[in-house]
């Protein structure tokens, strides 16, 4: 942990502060590029004026065990809620963190299926990940946050309508025995599809529309049922004050304009915009039929993290180790 905390430390930053607030920001890997335009209209307002930005990025579980082992961080930004109450465990963010206007969370997605153009596999269902012969990228619930709200999601699918835990085990079996590569966040997942690995790619939407947006030769499928993924953020307790400003801003209209125009599905309303790399820019973010939420399917993520991921006793943690795909 020390060692992670040494290598997050010699991250590069956005700008060095000459004057002003400086706030060292902790994220996991796909806030980089839609935090580089957040951070630039923070600065051109009143409480941004002056304020400059060092930043870190990396697989979720990774960065949130960095900070623990020292790293500095004013405002952390994760794929789960698990990444901050293991902060706040560490008395390194408040235990009412969560209980702002969108309760904690900053940013929000959908699993969706990656696909080669045209989709060649025909892959359009959940059920249609586990055919013989299709070969599945997703990052490691290891370590990856994204990992994590892709199994789930997968799980979700399986149980519905009366499934059991037994029909949940067999689909995971069944899909991690397709998995042609795990890497270590979402980020290098996609480097990974993009390379050519594999026929289809779980990953967060936003992260589909920019690759898309930057010229990717992929498309994406929002399937009929997939998880809503919410991912949290928060000031440390020892934090420049203007942390809270930019976290203020950050959920706010004007800074969620800018991820929505990024990807990022909208906590709040923010009018009219085009997101380009979406199937369709001018409307982005189509309601799936069935929308599945880490609280109400689930029973929250302190619940469902020891049940799945436990690192001896989890479901997945046992899946993974009888398929050889850890």
């Amino acid at each position: 942990m020390a060692a992670a905390a040494m290598a997050l430390t010699g991250c590069g930053s956005s700008s060095d502060a000459a004057s002003g607030d400086k706030v060292n920001v902790v994220g996991f890997s796909i806030l980089e590029q839609v935090n580089k335009t957040t951070f630039a209209d923070f600065q051109k307002t009143d409480a941004g004026k002056d304020v400059t930005f060092s930043t870190s990025y990396g697989a979720s579980g990774d960065q949130s065990r960095a900070v623990v082992a020292g790293a500095p961080a004013d405002f952390v930004h994760f794929s789960l809620e698990t990444d901050v109450t293991r902060l706040v465990d560490e008395g390194l963010v408040a235990k009412d963190w969560n209980t702002g206007p969108t309760k904690g969370i900053a940013s929000q997605s959908v699993v969706v299926f990656v696909v080669r153009k045209g989709n060649p596999k025909n892959i359009k269902t959940w059920d249609d990940l586990v055919k013989p012969g299709v070969k599945i990228v997703t990052p490691n619930p290891g370590s990856s946050g994204s990992a994590r709200w892709n199994i789930l999601a997968g799980w979700a699918h399986a149980t519905a309508n009366g499934g059991t835990d037994a029909d949940g085990k067999a689909y995971l079996t069944k899909f991690f025995k397709n998995t042609a590569a795990l890497p270590g966040s979402g980020r290098e997942a996609t480097t990974a599809f993009e390379s050519g690995v594999g026929d289809v790619l779980l990953s967060y939407e936003n992260e589909a529309i920019l690759a898309r947006a930057k010229g990717a030769d992929f498309d994406y499928i929002v399937p009929d049922d997939t998880l809503l993924i919410e991912n949290p953020a928060a000031v440390t307790v020892d934090s420049t004050p203007a942390a809270a400003k930019w976290l203020e801003f950050l959920i706010g209209k004007d800074g969620q304009l800018d991820y929505a125009k990024q990807g990022f599905r909208p906590l709040v309303d923010v009018g009219s915009f085009e997101t380009p790399g979406a199937n369709d820019p001018s409307d982005p973010y189509p309601a799936p039929k069935t929308l599945y939420t880490i609280t109400d399917t689930f029973g929250g993520w302190a619940a469902a993290a020891p049940k799945f991921f436990d690192e001896k006793d989890g479901i997945v943690t046992k899946i993974q180790a009888e398929t050889g795909k850890q």
